[in-house]
C-alpha cells in the first residue's frame, strides 16, 4: 500500500539549496582550474586576430577582405577581446572562484598552525618509513635528546598513559613543512592580487601616441587626448587628470647595420613637468628603443620614426607657405614613403572662398630617404637619408580642406580627381631645392626632409602592484614546490625484563614523497647517535 504523499519542500529551500550548490561549485578549485584554462583559450583570438583598440585599420582592412566571415567574428567580439562581454565574464568568475577556494584554506591553516600536535600511531610499523633499534639510555634522556635534535621540526613530548601501547612509554611527535601550504596559499592570494591589479589598470590606465617632427619640431604637451594623434583609456579615465608634460625632439639619429637593418634609435630630447612649467626650465634626456623617460608616474616611450618631407610653394604674388608633415613608411627595411601635402593660398589672394578653392595645391606621392631611380621610377635603396628625393604628383583645384568631411592623412580623396574638382599639372622626381611650375603660376619646390620620432605616453598606476603579485607569485610557488611536509614519531620505552629501551621511528611524507626515503634513513642516526 503506497504512504502518503511527500509534499516538496518550500520554494525558499529550493532556492537557498541552489543558491548553496551554486557556490560550492563555482568556488572548487576544479572550476578555478577549468576557468584559467578558459581564460588562456580566450586570449588566443586576442593574440592571433588584429585587436581594435591596437589598430582600427588592420581591423577594418580584415573586414572587408572578410565580407563573410568578418561580421559575424564582430558580432562575437573577437577584434576587441578583452573588453568583450564573454571575457569579462571569465576573467570576474574566475577572481571569485578564487577568493572562496582560498578563503576556506586560509582559515583551515590558520587553525592547523595552532593546534596541537598529532600523537604517534598505535602502531608505527605500518608506516611507509619505520625503523626500530635499542640503545642503553633512559626513555626520557633518549626523548629529550630526539627533540633537541630534532631543529627545524615542530615538536613535543608526550608522557600519557592513557594513551601508551607499553608501559613507561615516551613518545615524541615532529612535523616540518609548514610554509609549503603557506607558499600554496600565498601563490593564489598573488594570482588574485594580480587579477585585480590588471583589472585595476585597465580601468586606470591611458596611452597616447604622437609624431613630433624632430630638429625644431613644436613639440607636443600631454595635457589633454586632443594633443595626440591616437588616445585609448580606461573605463574611468575621462581625459580631464592627465599628467602635464611638455616635449621637444632636438634631434633623432638611427643607427644601421650594412644590409640596412636598425641596430639602434636615439632621440635627443628636453622635457618640462611639475613646476618646470611654470618656470620654464627645460631638462635634457635620452630615449632609445625599451629606455623610456619615466616621469611624474608617467613612461615615454620612443616607439618608431620616418621621414616628413618639406613643401614649400611660392605663389603668383610673392607670397609662400612652407609645410613640413610626416609620411607613412611603405617599406621598413628603406623607409620609402607616401603622403600628401595641402595647401590653402593664402587670404586676400582671390575675391572669394570659390576663387580660393579653385587655387588650392596638393603634392601627393613618394619620398626616398636614399633615392635609386630606375629610369622614372623611384625607390629607396638604404634607410638613411643619404640622397633624398621625391616623385610626386602635383595637383591644383579643391582639395577638401574646407569641406568638413574627414580625408586620409597620407592619400587625396580620389573624388575630387574623378570629379575634375582636382586637376594634375604635373608629374615630377625632384631633389632638394628643385622646383616644379604649374600652370596658375605657382611654384612647388622641395626643401629636404626631416626625421619625425612616434612618441607614447603611457599611465599606468597598477604597475608596481602587478610587479609585486608576480613576485609574490613566483615566491609562493617556489614554496610550494621546495617545500615538502614531514611527520615524525619517536616512540622509547623500558625493554622487557629490565632490557635497553626500545626506540621505534615512524616517518610519514605529507606531501611530496620523493627523496623521502634517504632522508628518512639518515634521521636514526643523527637522532640516536652517542645514546
Amino acid at each position: 500500500m503506497a504512504g502518503p504523499p511527500v509534499s516538496p519542500p518550500p520554494l525558499w529551500q529550493r532556492a537557498w539549496a541552489l543558491v548553496r550548490n551554486t557556490w560550492r561549485g563555482l568556488t572548487s578549485m576544479r572550476t578555478a582550474l577549468a576557468l584559467l584554462f578558459l581564460l588562456a583559450l580566450g586570449a588566443i583570438p586576442g593574440a592571433v586576430l588584429p585587436q581594435r583598440s591596437l589598430n582600427r585599420q588592420k581591423v577594418d582592412q580584415y573586414l572587408a577582405t572578410s565580407q563573410t566571415l568578418g561580421p559575424w567574428m564582430d558580432r562575437l567580439q573577437l577584434f576587441d577581446v578583452f573588453s568583450s562581454f564573454w571575457f569579462t565574464s571569465i576573467y570576474a568568475l574566475l577572481f571569485i572562484s578564487l577568493i572562496g577556494c582560498i578563503l576556506p584554506r586560509a582559515l583551515d591553516q590558520a587553525k592547523t598552525l595552532g593546534a596541537p600536535l598529532v600523537a604517534a600511531p598505535r602502531n608505527l610499523s605500518r608506516l611507509p618509513k619505520h625503523f626500530e633499534t635499542t640503545v642503553a639510555a633512559t626513555p626520557d634522556e633518549v626523548a629529550e635528546t630526539a627533540a633537541k635534535r630534532l631543529r627545524g621540526w615542530r615538536t613535543a613530548i608526550h608522557r600519557d598513559p592513557s594513551r601508551s601501547v607499553h608501559a613507561g612509554e615516551v613518545t615524541v611527535s615532529a612535523e616540518k613543512g609548514y610554509l609549503h601550504e603557506l607558499g600554496n596559499l600565498l601563490f593564489h592570494f598573488a594570482l588574485v592580487g594580480l587579477l585585480a591589479a590588471l583589472a585595476a589598470g585597465k580601468m586606470l590606465y591611458y596611452e597616447g601616441n604622437v609624431i613630433v617632427i624632430a630638429d625644431g619640431g613644436p613639440g607636443v604637451c600631454s595635457t589633454a587626448p586632443a594633443a595626440f594623434d591616437t588616445f585609448r583609456a580606461g573605463n574611468l579615465v575621462d581625459g580631464t587628470g592627465l599628467t602635464p608634460i611638455c616635449i621637444t625632439v632636438d634631434s633623432f639619429k638611427a643607427d644601421y647595420l650594412e644590409n640596412g637593418q636598425a641596430e639602434m634609435f636615439t632621440a635627443k630630447i628636453r622635457y618640462q613637468q611639475g613646476d618646470d612649467l611654470a618656470t620654464g626650465t627645460w631638462r635634457p634626456d635620452t630615449l632609445q628603443v625599451n629606455h623610456p623617460l619615466r616621469v611624474a608616474g608617467d613612461r615615454v616611450y620612443l616607439q618608431g620614426h620616418g621621414f616628413a618631407p618639406t613643401f614649400t610653394v611660392i605663389y603668383p604674388n610673392g607670397q609662400t607657405r612652407t609645410e613640413t608633415l610626416q609620411w607613412m613608411p611603405e617599406s621598413a627595411t628603406t623607409f620609402l614613403s607616401s603622403g600628401v601635402h595641402r595647401f590653402d593660398p593664402p587670404g586676400g589672394m582671390y575675391p572669394n572662398d570659390f576663387e580660393r578653392r579653385k587655387h588650392q595645391i596638393a603634392v601627393e606621392g613618394l619620398f626616398a630617404p636614399s633615392a635609386v631611380f630606375d629610369g622614372k621610377i623611384l625607390s629607396s635603396g638604404f634607410p638613411a637619408m643619404i640622397s633624398p628625393a621625391v616623385a610626386v604628383d602635383i595637383y591644383l583645384g579643391d582639395t577638401g580642406l574646407d569641406t568638413g568631411r574627414p580625408q586620409g592623412l597620407f592619400t587625396l580623396d580620389r573624388t575630387l580627381i574623378d570629379d575634375g574638382r582636382l586637376v594634375k599639372q604635373a608629374r615630377v622626381n625632384l631633389r632638394p631645392g628643385e622646383t616644379a611650375t604649374l600652370s596658375d603660376g605657382s611654384i612647388v619646390r622641395f626643401d629636404g626632409a626631416k626625421e619625425f620620432v612616434n612618441l607614447q605616453v603611457s599611465h599606468d598606476p597598477s604597475q608596481v602592484w602587478v610587479l609585486v603579485s608576480a613576485l609574490t607569485l613566483m615566491t609562493g610557488l617556489l614554496g610550494s614546490l621546495l617545500i615538502k611536509r614531514r611527520r615524525l614519531w619517536v616512540r622509547v620505552y623500558p625493554g622487557a625484563e629490565g632490557g635497553p629501551t626500545v626506540v621505534e621511528i615512524g616517518g610519514l611524507a605529507r606531501t611530496d614523497g620523493a627523496g623521502w626515503g634517504p632522508e628518512f634513513e639518515r634521521l636514526p642516526k643523527r637522532l640516536l647517535e652517542g645514546l
